[in-house]
This record gives C-alpha cells, structure tokens and sequence, in this order.
C-alpha cells in the first residue's frame, strides 16, 4: 500500500523546516512511500524544492500560481498524489521513523478510511512552566482531554485527527472533495481553524465512521520561542474560540467534542488542580491553573466574538 505524504509552505524562511519534515518521511522505516511537496504561491520555495528534490525518484512537486493559504496547498497535494493513502504533515513537523508504519497498519487491520496519529511537542525553546497540557492544542499537539473518552494514550476512534498527522484513503479524499477552504486553513496571519475538523465531519456523514486514533504513530512539532510567549498564545486562544463558534454555526455536529472536553475540564481539571495546589502549592501548580483560567476566559470571549459576528 503506497502512501503520499502532502507538506506544503508558503514562506522561504520555513523552507530549511520543510525540508527537515520531507526528509524525516523519507529516512522512515515504512518504504512504499512518496512525498509531495507544495509551493503555495512562491517562486523561491519552488525554486528550492527543484533545487534540491528535482531528481529525487520518491518525491512529486506541485506549485500554486498565488497564495491561497494551507487547505488549497493540501488540496494540490491530494490531487498530485499517487498513493493509495495520502497523508498529511506541516512543514514544522518531524515524523517518527515508524509513523507511517503505524498508520498503515492500522488502515490494514481496522479497515478504516481514515487515522491519525499524537501530535507531542519539540521544544525548540525552554519548555514554559506556566502552560497546562489541556492548552496544548494552541500550540498544535495533544492536549489533555484529546484521544477517545479524553484518553490521549488509548487507541481507538474520535471525531477528527490533527491536520499535521492524518491519513485519510485516497479514494476516501476524492470522494470527499478534499478540504474546503472557507471553513479555515491558515493563510498569512489569519489564524483561523477547522479544515480537518469539517472534513473528518464529512467523512463520518457519508461514511458512517470517525478517524481511528493511534496514539503511538507520533509526529513532533516544533514549538519555537515565540508560541510559548504569554501574549501570543492568549491571542491564539481567542482565535480558537473564534474558530470553534464558525465551525458550531456551519457543522453543528462539529461542537461535541468541544463540550465534551469543557465538561472534563470544569468537573476534572480543574478541580484536580486545586486539590494539587492545597496539598502541595508550588510557583509552577500556581501558574498553571492561572493561565488555565486565564486561557479559558480567551478562548470564550473568541467564541462570543464569532457568535455575534456570525449570528
């Protein structure tokens, strides 16, 4: 069974990026394997992968004429793939060597039209004390309270996998019509979320099943200096909650998790933190529930920005 791994980029900066994940793919154990690479609108990064992936028998390169941001990139990508499962990583991302290996068998043996595997963070910067695992979707990675019944070390199916570590059956994506771009997909600055939320969505509706998640098919991402910044990551919680108010209004169906995940943490989490800090106060337990609160409050005040934006 072939796979095609879609990374895209935009930016020339990120290209050295890029190139780190295709070659991670690449340098896997899984053999029957191409990369796609995606220039989204830029010259140079086209440039680039010619340069240095041109004559390269595992890889394909496609090119968009302009920007157009990350679902249309992976939407190229889909389209140019060859493999009977198409995969998907960010140019940030570096896959374990036994990833695809991981997903594949699990395509094999559950059947499944679709899986996914744990997104865990690499700290490029110093790890902050002050960030709590239920947040670590603002920073593209497993939080607690993602996996089946909130359980990110049990396999099993959920609603959608992480964009940066899907797999989805090529058939399944054509069938489906890919991405829709005007659910999300970061474009420049735009920091709106969801692509593969509506597409995994999608997918349950016409096919009756979720995404199978395996837990220990592990991408890393790449956390740099500037996602562990206080402010950026309140502005990304606000975003998020933006996000998740445009997905609850277009695909109603979209928002059970999210509940799920508000009811753990308000009867669970938080909860559990206060007893952590009576029985044992530290600087690091303060913090964290602080910022749990905090970013809690940010990513509701972006859902009442979108409720009325999109009312």
């Amino acid at each position: 069974m072939q796979v095609s791994v879609v990374v895209c980029t935009h930016e020339p900066d990120r290209y050295t990026d890029l190139r780190a994940a295709a070659d991670s793919v690449l340098a896997g154990t899984y053999d029957d394997v191409e990369v796609v690479l995606v220039s989204d609108g830029s010259a140079r990064v086209t440039e680039l992968m010619e340069r240095d992936y041109g004559g390269h028998p595992d890889v394909r390169i496609a090119s968009l004429d302009e920007n157009q941001g990350l679902l249309v990139a992976r939407n190229r990508g889909g389209a140019v793939a060859t493999g009977d499962i198409i995969a998907f990583i960010d140019d940030d991302a570096i896959a374990a060597p036994d990833w695809l290996e991981k997903l594949v068998a699990a395509h094999e043996s559950h059947d499944r039209h679709a899986t996914g595997g744990r997104m865990v963070p690499r700290w490029v910067a110093d790890k902050p004390s002050f960030l709590p695992e239920e947040f670590y979707f603002l920073i593209g990675a497993a939080h607690r309270g993602f996996g089946p019944d909130g359980d990110r070390e049990q396999a099993g199916e959920i609603r959608n996998g992480m964009g940066s570590n899907l797999a989805v059956r090529a058939e399944t994506f054509e069938a489906l019509g890919g991405f829709e771009p005007t659910v999300g997909g970061r474009k420049g600055d735009k920091q709106m979320q969801g692509g593969e939320t509506e597409l995994c969505i999608r997918l349950a509706d016409e096919f009756g099943e979720g995404v199978w998640y395996v837990p220990d098919a592990l991408v890393e991402h790449r956390i740099y200096e500037y996602r562990t910044d206080s402010v950026w990551l309140l502005k990304r919680a606000f975003w998020q909650g933006v996000s998740k108010r445009g997905m609850a209004r277009f695909v109603p169906e979209s928002s059970s998790d999210e509940t799920a995940f508000l009811r753990r943490l308000v009867g669970e989490y938080l909860p559990e933190r206060v007893r952590g800090l009576v029985s044992e106060p530290t600087s690091a337990k303060l913090q964290q529930f602080v910022m749990l609160l905090v970013l809690t409050f940010a990513t509701g005040l972006g859902y009442l920005y979108g409720y009325y934006h999109w009312r």
